[in-house]
């Protein structure tokens, strides 16, 4: 397992909360795809050798994308999808169930917290990357759920967060 001191982490909304919804040829969801691979390039150069997403719909996505396109650049980065069940992708859009697929396929590590969908695995999986990072990159609108839940929890936690409004 990496150290945590090297692993960063990643919080986000899923198209529902995002101006843009699924559009992401959106200039503003390209600006923040962009702001994202500019986040990781500067943890990188910070130390940070491995990246953990969540693997939800949306910005978490996103995040999965620059990880892996910054592991083509630079040897010894790592990526791991942390998922919170195996039914993750239950009723999402067929090409977006591919995505994922193709996604988790291509990480390093696959960690899937709960056997089946609970009411709390997606908060589970947020706690499981918090608590093995130290670096928690947010794509934050500043709105409730699980973003602000996750965001609060590392503040608690003592990580530092590389916050990038929506």
């Amino acid at each position: 397992m990496p150290a945590r001191q090297e692993s960063c982490c990643f919080t986000g909304h899923r198209p529902a909360k995002l101006p843009w919804g699924m559009d992401e040829t959106d200039a503003r969801c390209l600006r923040l795809k962009a702001r994202i691979a500019d986040a990781l390039e500067a943890a990188y150069q910070s130390g940070y050798r491995h990246f953990i997403c969540g693997m939800a719909l949306g910005c978490d996505l996103y995040f999965c994308e620059a990880a892996l396109a910054l592991r083509a650049r630079y040897p010894g980065v790592t990526v791991e999808a942390a998922l919170p069940c195996p039914t993750q992708t239950e009723g999402w859009p067929r090409e977006q169930q591919l995505r994922h697929a193709r996604l988790v396929a291509a990480c390093d590590l696959e960690t899937v917290v709960s056997r089946e969908y609970t009411a709390g695995c997606m908060l589970r999986r947020d706690r499981y990357m918090v608590d093995h990072a130290s670096l928690l990159i947010a794509a934050f609108d500043g709105s409730p759920g699980g973003t602000r839940y996750t965001m609060e929890y590392a503040m608690r936690q003592g990580l530092e967060i590389t916050d990038l409004p929506v």
